[in-house]
């Protein structure tokens, strides 16, 4: 398939020479902001192909060749294609991260760090996509406000869970920004879309204020 051919355009982050060829296809506001962050983070070089998602090309056999849910986003790494946002960050990690942004395996910082990093998109994301498929997604005869009131609930007991359960920061593993606080910010990008972020949760606003200041976040979601 060529996928270049349907990319309304493309974006090359790249200030190392690093021996790779990453090529995220990505679309504004969806989960491929956590491979962009992670990268500016490890200053990995990374062309972003920002692709028409349009129904027609979600569903075409070449695409769901690299996605089979038909999902952003897609990584390839050279002939390698991954196509699950918080598998494609521990890869990064693994493969080029050189011990950054994640604690040493087997330690108990490592065992918190998956929790949180699962949490986000196991626990956390799951209210967040129903909110979204029922107010935006799906066409409006097709939206239920019933599954929308029980999925902010469920939501907001996940932010409860994070305000009682994190460090005590500013990052989610104390003063270490990890890149479980990369699988966490987009999440909670989604959460304040829904004003789901109440003033009373004090930790939670603090967390995601200092998310909001580091540039690396700042840029990737402008791309």
């Amino acid at each position: 398939m060529q996928v270049g051919s349907c990319c309304k355009h493309a974006v090359v982050l790249s200030r190392n020479n690093y021996p790779m060829a990453l090529t995220l296809y990505h679309v504004a506001g969806s989960r491929s902001l956590r491979v962009i962050w992670l990268c500016l983070e490890l200053d990995l070089p990374l062309t972003i192909e920002t692709i028409d998602f349009s129904p027609k090309f979600r569903n075409s056999e070449g695409w769901r060749t690299l996605s089979p849910t038909g999902k952003v986003p897609v990584l390839r790494d050279d002939g390698f294609t991954m196509f699950e946002s918080g598998a494609m960050l521990q890869y990064l990690l693994d493969a080029y991260g050189a011990g950054r942004l994640q604690p040493r395996a087997g330690t108990q910082a490592a065992a918190m760090f998956q929790q949180w990093s699962w949490f986000a998109e196991a626990t956390f994301a799951r209210p967040l996509g129903d909110i979204a498929q029922h107010t935006v997604v799906r066409p409006e005869a097709l939206r239920i406000p019933a599954v929308v009131d029980d999925a902010r609930q469920r939501a907001s007991v996940c932010l409860q869970a994070l305000e009682v359960g994190m460090d005590a920061g500013p990052y989610l593993l104390g003063d270490a920004f990890t890149a479980a606080d990369v699988n966490m910010g987009y999440s909670l990008v989604l959460a304040e879309r829904f004003g789901l972020i109440e003033p009373g949760l004090n930790r939670v606003v603090s967390y995601f204020d200092a998310l909001k200041t580091r540039p690396h976040f700042v840029k990737a979601l402008t791309l």
